[in-house]
């Protein structure tokens, strides 16, 4: 793989945890939206957008992704169940144990899919940075939730749940990259994956949307979250996809809470103890680790 579509591949998934990393602080200028709903309207809407975007690309190389349909469907189902386990499994066990299993195991099962598929070679380094960024993460997380004595009637529900988030995280990613490594461009495979997977989200929506219109706040929230993080990450995301590995990708994706804690701190007033600045400096040197090529070992030698 050559170097500088690496990198720029590297600067995308970045920008696009960057932009992600907002819609925790972009929800809270509108509470009345359930989260189930803000994450519905985000990856569905998002979602048909990227479809639009790409639908000249999706009609030129239809007949390739009817052939390579296995992937499709397996990225489209794994888009649609993403949010709603994710936003489920924050009401069901808290914020922070959901978002720490989902976003934390995704690296992990992203690798698990990959090496079974024979897309993988685990190395000291990948390892070392994964493990960093995890540690960090729950760190993180820890930090952010160290005052709450809330006890969750669902919990057990809730962690099984933001596990399907991370499985689920890890599919999609893994699918797209599949069907662009088949020859189907990266519009057309991100465009066709989450074209469908929102579509399967729209009933939710028709059920659930009326809040959205029930003040201009709420409606700008729900524009704001289709269009820029969701749509407009998912196309940095995309190109990530194309240049880089899923699991690299996912890992990278680690920043995200890094960026949602530092809003909250700038714009929603929040503040981070001690244990959350280590935690968001584990995060960084993951992200050192995980995409610098340093000299690689692998851990298990396969080719014997």
């Amino acid at each position: 793989m050559q170097p500088l579509p690496r990198t720029l591949g590297i600067l995308a998934v970045i920008l696009a945890s960057i932009l992600w990393g907002t819609t925790g602080t972009a929800a809270t200028f509108a509470p009345s939206l359930s989260p189930l709903l803000i994450g519905a309207v985000a990856m569905g809407i998002g979602g048909i957008l990227q479809c639009l975007l790409a639908l000249k690309q999706i009609v030129k190389q239809y007949q390739l992704l009817i052939k390579y349909y296995n992937f499709l469907i397996l990225g489209a189902v794994a888009v649609a169940i993403y949010p709603l386990a994710f936003y489920t499994s924050m009401r069901w066990s808290g914020v922070t144990i959901g978002t720490v299993v989902s976003i934390g195991s995704a690296p992990i099962l992203s690798v698990v899919i990959e090496y079974v598929n024979h897309d993988f070679r685990l190395t000291k380094q990948w390892l070392i940075g994964a493990i960093l960024g995890i540690v960090g993460m729950l760190l993180l997380s820890f930090a952010d939730n160290n005052t709450e004595t809330i006890v969750y009637e669902h919990l057990t529900l809730g962690i099984l749940l933001a596990l399907i988030a991370g499985l689920t995280y890890a599919l999609y990613s893994w699918s797209a990259r599949k069907l662009m490594l088949k020859g189907i461009s990266t519009k057309s495979a991100m465009g066709a994956t989450f074209g469908c997977g929102g579509l399967l989200l729209m009933p939710i929506i028709m059920v659930m949307g009326t809040p959205l219109f029930e003040s201009a706040t709420n409606l700008a929230v729900g524009v704001y979250m289709a269009t820029i993080p969701m749509f407009l990450g998912y196309l940095c995301y995309g190109f990530g996809l194309a240049n880089i590995q899923a699991s690299t990708a996912t890992t990278i994706t680690l920043l995200e809470p890094v960026i949602a804690t530092i809003l909250a701190i700038l714009i929603v007033g929040e503040s981070l103890p001690l244990i959350g600045w280590l935690g968001i400096l584990l995060i960084l040197i993951c992200l050192i680790f995980i995409t610098i090529p340093f000299k690689e070992y692998r851990l298990f030698n396969l080719d014997k």
